[in-house]
């Protein structure tokens, strides 16, 4: 199955139009240099995702050989279980890569943007791809077929694309039992209010039963507590390990070397949490987002460049299992590297066009050598 893959010039078409509606209204929700960090994001989870196999599925699919029974995959009820275990999962694996720091290193990146719009859906981490794996495994031992849990993951994905906006405001009677944009930028607000709250995919109602629901009310400022400040998609992937490695050497006692991987985020050894954001503090977020200017000629090709990966992801994604494994590796490589070295040119990076070139020439290598 190959739901996500398909879903891409959708994705595409609807950011486009939202960016439409928005400049319509008079509303700013986009910056060009961010949302391709966003899509960079996006296109590297995805490739990783090729390069290791599809590890997740191919683990479901392990343990699901001991399941304890079997439901039947033609059965509707497998399917609207599937559906509901899958989200119920979600929202526990979510909460938890929130809660543990090392969890939350690897899902920090979806967090980083402080713009909220449809790109950040896509914006995704390579690493949660071996974190989230332990929480779907338990339903394979309840005999959820594979099948029935590809495509409910899927859908549990794709379902949660829409409600990245600030265009849509509260939706009356649905706020009670679906997660709706309004719900979800609670999620992504630094507010302190809203910090660890809104965990859920499909289904506010875990939410509403585990004590983790908040209503939006004050206006949500959006990233992380501490801004990235960067448009890597690598360095977006590793930084908050190297966070927890400064918590871990700061730590005076073994106990807390030891806990500073599954601590919360917020906790620090000898001393209390860093407080939350004081109001200053979020309007000056507000009013000063981390934003790069480049030239109208650098900007044109960049955008070329992205709107030749998009097309290329797709490709790859969805060939992957009959292309050659050293044409796929290349097309990881190239397509993957190509997301890098936007963010080097839009940074003003000294090794951003050597890499670039470098990039080029493999390129054209490679082209050369498929026609000899």
């Amino acid at each position: 199955m190959q739901l996500i893959a398909w879903s891409i010039p959708g994705f595409i078409v609807f950011i486009l139009l939202e960016a439409w509606v928005a400049r319509r209204r008079g509303a700013h929700i986009y910056r060009l240099p961010v949302a391709l960090s966003d899509m960079a994001c996006g296109i590297t989870s995805q490739l990783f995702n090729l390069l290791i196999f599809g590890l997740g599925v191919a683990a479901y699919a392990a343990v699901y050989a001991w399941r304890g029974w079997d439901l039947d995959p033609s059965s509707a009820w497998t399917w609207l279980f599937g559906l509901l275990a899958v989200d119920f999962m979600y929202y526990w694996w979510h909460r938890a890569s929130h809660e543990v720091n090392v969890l939350w290193a690897a899902h920090v990146v979806h967090h980083q943007s402080e713009d909220y719009n449809l790109a950040v859906a896509l914006r995704q981490a390579l690493l949660t791809h071996f974190t989230v794996i332990p929480f779907y495994l338990p339903l394979a031992l309840l005999g959820v077929p594979p099948l029935v849990y590809v495509v409910a993951k899927s859908i549990n994905t794709l379902y949660q694309f829409w409600i990245h906006t600030e265009l849509i405001g509260r939706l009356g009677p649905l706020e009670r039992v679906l997660n709706t944009p309004s719900h979800h930028r609670v999620h992504h607000a630094v507010n302190s209010q809203y910090l660890d709250r809104n965990y859920a995919g499909i289904l506010i109602t875990w939410d509403r039963l585990f004590g983790s629901f908040e209503l939006e009310r004050e206006r949500p400022v959006y990233g992380i507590t501490k801004p990235l400040r960067s448009l890597n998609p690598l360095w977006a992937n590793v930084h908050y390990f190297f966070d927890i490695a400064r918590l871990t050497a700061a730590a005076s006692r073994w106990q807390d070397r030891l806990r500073a991987a599954f601590a919360h985020p917020g906790w620090r050894p000898d001393r209390s949490p860093e407080p939350p954001l004081d109001p200053g503090v979020l309007q000056a977020r507000l009013a000063h987002p981390y934003d790069v200017r480049a030239p109208r000629g650098l900007t044109l090709y960049i955008l070329a460049q992205a709107v030749l990966g998009v097309p290329l992801t797709m490709y790859l994604l969805i060939e992957s299992t009959v292309l050659a494994p050293g044409v796929l590796l290349f097309g990881i490589l190239f397509v993957g590297l190509s997301t890098v070295t936007w963010a080097g040119l839009f940074e003003r990076r000294p090794w951003a066009w050597p890499v670039e070139l470098v990039r080029l020439a493999a390129g054209v290598a490679a082209l050369y050598a498929s026609r000899a």
